[in-house]
């Protein structure tokens, strides 16, 4: 959700701070604006739509050293020219960008307005540059800070002062802010993305800190003044990481990365010596996680429906209870945190807002939480215990594709490592190691059929809705593949456990409702096969993801190469990530930025 991109330096600030928001658009928004100080004169250009209507519209002198910039993504305020960021006090000195929500922005406007404030805008950031602008402080940082105490809420903001012309300043509270250094030049932004070609180090800021930026350094602080010290660390990503590479669609690119980046989480992880999953980043002695009792997994979209795959990889190969929950839930439902209890926090961005709520719950009551995310220095990241980094690289899309295979791929490895502490033997051990394996050959052999899913495809997204189902393992595998269809295509999809079609779902099976079916070819063989028969009895049409033929019980097959059982989850998904691309590209549907939705959700 919204992005910033700020610069300061000797190049022309636009070229740079337009580029950044190129390479923020995966995010989700819905207009764009910049603001740049030139000759001690703020000058703003914004506009509702996308960051290319913004470049044509860019008036042809706008330029200067120091500038800022946003595409937002609507919460206060309809999508429009007056609501697009950056906003500016009256007196058009101050400029501010931000994401996140101030909570009582309303009470805030209304104060103001008692005091002569005119707003242009609906929007709660607005109010921000008029507190600003208000203070009478010494310099820009100190009057960003007293404004930052007046009010409650999540955010993360860059300033600039068009009296201040040689700097920007930063805060953060619930929202990422990042500062990236490059050579006599700085960068600040929401999102590495942003700050790939100018820079070469990267500095998080932490919730309740403060920076001022110039060309050549920065310096950090508390909203109390207190000076903090910061370690830069070298950016792993190159730029072309954020670029299509040839492929129509960011969404394809990372559906057929997704070999390699298996084969990225598992590189310098298997052990062949010992039959186990080498995981050094858990930060926990085997003692320790022997004592563990159970494992509580919280997630939110995608990422839970891999904490479900992989909660039952740590039952079969473990023997531990294990669960898995929507952040979302668990942060509001007062849980009862358990000093025996393994807490696992699932999120691509490392950044999603409930599940860091959720993880910081828990850390408060004493709880040991670990993390699977793929974003180095992310907020979750940083607040967790130790986990697992998914080195799946950069994922632009919003749906989530490869980073998702990479969660339950490093479920597996979890699962493994828990399992050989426990009661897993080493045969057992080789068994799945040799299956992890040759995990990437199989991927490319699971994706590689794409002219026979362009033909199923077309035949779902001609359907007004669809029923997922699957047993067991195969019912997170349904919960992800209807989740795909219904965000690129829009196609109404639904998932449900297939023993509970009887249960009122089967009400609505017709010739016009097709179903997906998930049917590995496992000890519930023959019970997935026995609710196709009860889906064929009452005219429904079947697509089967399967190992094998099944005969006249599948109108439709989509064949998938076997792996171990506790692994063809992994695999058995794949070819739906494809299905539901080929459904939104016959739709014409915008894939990589499907309508409401955003990459990051860091509000609620």
């Amino acid at each position: 959700m919204c992005g910033i991109v700020g610069y300061v330096g000797r190049q022309d600030a636009v070229p740079v701070l337009l580029e950044g928001l190129a390479r923020l658009e995966y995010r989700g928004y819905d207009s764009a604006g910049i603001a740049v100080v030139r000759n001690g004169t703020l000058r703003v250009h914004k506009r509702a739509g996308k960051v290319r209507d913004l470049a044509a519209s860019m008036p042809k002198r706008l330029s200067g050293q120091v500038g800022i910039a946003h595409t937002r993504w609507a919460t206060h305020g309809q999508p429009s020219d007056a609501n697009a960021h950056p906003h500016v006090d009256m007196a058009n000195r101050i400029a501010v960008v931000h994401n996140g929500m101030i909570e009582d922005s309303a009470l805030l406007r209304e104060r103001l307005r008692a005091e002569g404030v005119q707003f242009s805008s609906e929007t709660d950031t607005e109010l921000l540059a008029h507190l600003i602008a208000r203070e009478d402080a010494d310099d820009l940082e100190e009057a960003v800070r007293r404004a930052l105490r007046r009010v409650h809420g999540a955010y993360g903001i860059a300033v600039l002062d068009a009296t201040a012309p040689d700097r920007i300043v930063l805060a953060r509270n619930g929202s990422p802010v990042l500062i990236g250094i490059g050579d006599h030049q700085m960068l600040c932004a929401s999102d590495m993305a942003a700050l790939v070609r100018h820079a070469q180090q990267v500095v998080h800021l932490e919730d309740g800190e403060l920076a001022t930026v110039t060309a050549e350094s920065f310096s950090t602080a508390t909203l109390d003044a207190r000076p903090t010290v910061k370690t830069a660390t070298t950016l792993e990503s190159a730029a072309s990481d954020y670029e299509r590479g040839g492929f129509e669609h960011f969404m394809l690119k990372e559906i057929s990365e997704q070999p390699q980046a298996i084969d990225a989480t598992l590189r310098g992880r298997l052990d062949a010596r010992l039959a186990t999953a080498r995981l050094g980043g858990l930060n926990l002695t085997a003692r320790e996680l022997r004592a563990f009792r159970r494992v509580h997994v919280i997630a939110c979209g995608s990422a839970l429906y891999a904490g479900m795959v992989g909660a039952g990889m740590l039952e079969s190969l473990a023997r531990i209870p294990a669960a898995a929950e929507s952040a979302a839930e668990f942060r509001y439902r007062n849980a009862v945190i358990e000093p025996e209890t393994l807490y696992v926090a699932v999120s691509q961005s490392g950044e999603t807002a409930d599940t860091l709520a959720a993880v910081e719950e828990i850390a408060r009551k004493g709880g040991r939480v670990l993390g699977v995310v793929n974003v180095p220095g992310s907020s979750i990241a940083r607040a967790v215990d130790g986990g697992i980094y998914l080195h799946a690289g950069p994922e632009l899309s919003v749906a989530s594709t490869k980073a998702f295979t990479s969660m339950t791929v490093a479920f597996a490895l979890l699962a493994l490592h828990l399992g050989r502490l426990r009661d897993l033997g080493p045969a057992d051990g080789q068994r799945l190691l040799s299956a992890l394996a040759k995990l990437p050959d199989k991927a490319a052999e699971a994706l590689a059929a794409h002219d026979e899913l362009k033909q199923l495809a077309a035949w779902i997204a001609s359907a007004q809705s669809s029923f997922f189902i699957g047993r067991v393992r195969g019912y997170p595998v349904a919960l992800e593949g209807a989740q795909k269809l219904k965000e690129v295509s829009y196609v109404h999809a639904e998932a449900y456990p297939a023993a509970e079609l009887k249960h009122g779902p089967l009400a609505l099976i017709s010739p016009e409702l097709p179903t997906v079916a998930i049917v590995p070819d496992d000890e519930l063989l023959e019970k997935n096969l026995a609710s196709l028969e009860q889906i064929h009895s009452r005219g429904g049409e079947v697509l089967a993801v399967a190992h094998r033929q099944l005969g006249t019980l599948a109108d439709r097959l989509i064949l998938v190469p076997k792996s171990e059982p506790e692994l063809d989850p992994i695999l058995l998904g794949l070819p739906l990530q494809l299905l539901a691309y080929y459904a939104a590209a016959a739709l014409g549907r915008d894939i990589d930025q499907p309508r409401n939705l955003a990459k990051s959700v860091t509000v609620e």
